[in-house]
């Protein structure tokens, strides 16, 4: 049985394309990305550039050439958040938030750069569009929200809160989301998003990127060498070029390309999913933190038991029934203060698409069985 419940940390299994993939780049065609005009460097330089292309599909994006491929979503939105705020001003997010996005915007605000503050929310965690234009100032220059939350897995709509800011930039962290949610960054308005490939798309760790629809304003976070515009000491001016310096990591996104062209169909429905959710709910001994729409509801979800703490709860998911799941305040304080599981946490389980109907019945009688 896959008893692995931990994959909006890190998905397992992956596709076994991505293995042979990474192993293939390593010992036969080897090449670095854009650096020579060889064969070798000819076909690793397409298949980047390929990559680019299923992930421009995958998020619903025409402009595949404004996505940055970094080492993942934390690299991508401090680029992107201090990148855009270096010159000051008032910056919003929600109370769901991953310290991905909290911290950075801490950092500038503790070096008297910015300000930030919280939307309003519903018990959930989910926006109050309604109530978004009263916290709108003068000088609001961004508004940063995930799309999924790691802790509940609720669901944002990016396009309604688009069209709630108008012209004030929108930028989306779609680390949960992208790969096991529906994403449409040119549809919903959305200016600048964030993603990992080690999650819902399945492919390896040190992969991820950005989507910057306007690169005139971000400064780049990093500086060097891109094989490109070399006699200049000054980054080229065009992306993705201008934010991608130094060698990229070319086994890993290899990887990430064979996971987006090998997408496993899953082995589960989203009713053997709703139907997992409610028989958890039945248990009175546990407080369930999901979306309270399941419209909004992504495939994670956590327990907080009545006397239990969540480390205790894990331990004996492991210990008595094989189960993987994750104990604390997953990098997201603010989301377990919204919530009120703060600071003790809670335990979460996330699935993958390899999860069956059986597996998740089984999640369902240990849960039960572990809480009574």
């Amino acid at each position: 049985m896959n008893l692995y419940f931990d994959n909006c940390a890190t998905s397992f299994p992956k596709p076994a394309a991505v293995a042979e993939a990474m192993v293939r780049h390593l010992n036969e065609t080897g090449g670095t990305y854009g650096r020579s005009a060889y064969p070798r460097i000819l076909q690793s330089t397409g298949l980047v550039e390929e990559c680019r292309d299923q992930l421009a599909s995958k998020m619903g994006t025409s402009e595949a050439g404004k996505i940055i491929l970094t080492a993942n979503a934390t690299t991508a939105l401090n680029l992107m958040i201090q990148g855009i705020c270096k010159r000051g001003g008032h910056v919003l997010t929600s109370s769901m938030e991953h310290n991905a996005i909290a911290r950075p915007l801490e950092h500038l605000r503790q070096m008297g750069i910015i300000e930030w503050e919280l939307l309003e929310s519903a018990p959930d965690g989910r926006i109050q569009v309604d109530k978004i234009a009263s916290k709108i100032r003068q000088n609001t220059i961004l508004v940063a929200i995930c799309h999924m939350s790691n802790v509940n897995g609720m669901a944002q709509s990016p396009g309604e809160i688009k069209k709630a800011i108008g012209e004030i930039p929108l930028l989306v962290d779609a680390s949960q989301s992208l790969g096991s949610h529906p994403v449409e960054v040119d549809k919903w308005g959305i200016d600048f998003l964030a993603f990992t490939g080690h999650k819902s798309l399945l492919g390896p760790t040190g992969t991820g990127g950005a989507f910057i629809r306007y690169p005139e304003m971000v400064e780049p976070l990093l500086y060097g060498g891109t094989g490109s515009g070399s006699d200049s000491l000054s980054m080229p001016s065009f992306v993705p070029d201008l934010f991608e310096a130094g060698t990229p990591n070319i086994t890993g996104i290899h990887g990430l390309n064979a996971a987006l062209k090998n997408r496993p169909i899953a082995q589960h429905s989203r009713d053997d999913f709703e139907a997992l959710l409610l028989e958890v709910k039945r248990n009175t001994n546990y407080k369930v933190r999901c979306a309270d729409d399941f419209e909004h509801q992504g495939k994670l979800f956590s327990v907080v038991h009545n006397t239990l703490s969540s480390s205790e709860l894990a331990l004996r998911f492991y210990e008595g029934f094989g189960i993987e799941c994750r104990a604390g305040l997953h990098c997201a304080p603010l989301a377990h203060r919204h919530l009120g599981s703060f600071p003790t946490g809670d335990c979460r389980f996330s699935l993958s698409p390899y999860h069956t109907p059986e597996e998740l019945n089984y999640l369902a009688k240990a849960i039960h069985d572990v809480g009574k």
